[in-house]
């Protein structure tokens, strides 16, 4: 027979695991966190004769300016009407303004064999081409398309020489989060492609 005495206590008990128990399925779920740069991808491995590394393309990949709805960490859906969804848990690892610039210079360096003079600035080092880059339009429907607009301008800055584009890209994105997450990465790809051709022409 339990005596009176443990009463008191043993109802404490219970209260503190029963309220315990509502914080834990109260918990919001945890973040997850997403990125545009590339895996890690080696450099062009090519030496000349000489046996001395090839001299590297200086570029200067200026900071990406992006439509003010989508300018924040949170992913951000729209869909046919026009209405946006603002994800709570999906994240990009840091707003999408340096997600796209650092996607994009990661891109050219190893397209090109390029140094980005923004992120790795060496004394007496100019920088020979400046990529300028906006994204004008960028929409997502999750499970159906990514849509974007990139307009760009690369500077030869020792003559001045300016080449003006911009890239235009209609993705599918299935797949739920991930499938937007890819077709974001792809825009990437497809604008530093486009990019690093016009680096080459004012190379020629």
């Amino acid at each position: 027979m339990m005596k009176g005495s443990n009463l008191p206590r043993l109802a404490a008990g219970l209260v503190i695991v029963s309220a315990a128990a509502v914080l834990a399925g109260c918990a919001s779920p945890e973040a997850r966190y997403y990125t545009l740069s590339p895996a890690a991808e080696a450099r062009p491995a090519a030496v000349p004769v000489t046996g001395q590394a090839p001299e590297p393309v200086w570029i200067e990949v200026a900071p990406v300016r992006v439509p003010e709805r989508v300018n924040r960490v949170n992913l951000v859906l729209s869909n046919s009407s026009g209405r946006l969804k603002l994800l709570q848990q999906d994240r990009w690892s840091a707003s999408l303004p340096d997600e796209f610039r650092d996607a994009l210079s990661q891109r050219l360096q190893v397209s090109l064999g390029a140094v980005d003079t923004y992120q790795h600035g060496r004394p007496g080092a100019e920088p020979l081409y400046r990529v300028s880059a906006e994204v004008v339009q960028i929409d997502a429907a999750i499970d159906e398309r990514v849509s974007a607009i990139v307009h760009w301008t690369v500077h030869r800055l020792p003559d001045g020489k300016v080449t003006v584009g911009y890239t235009r890209a209609e993705l599918a994105a299935a797949g739920g989060v991930d499938g937007v997450v890819a077709a974001y990465q792809q825009v990437v790809i497809n604008t530093a492609a486009d990019i690093a051709a016009a680096v080459r022409s004012l190379r020629s």
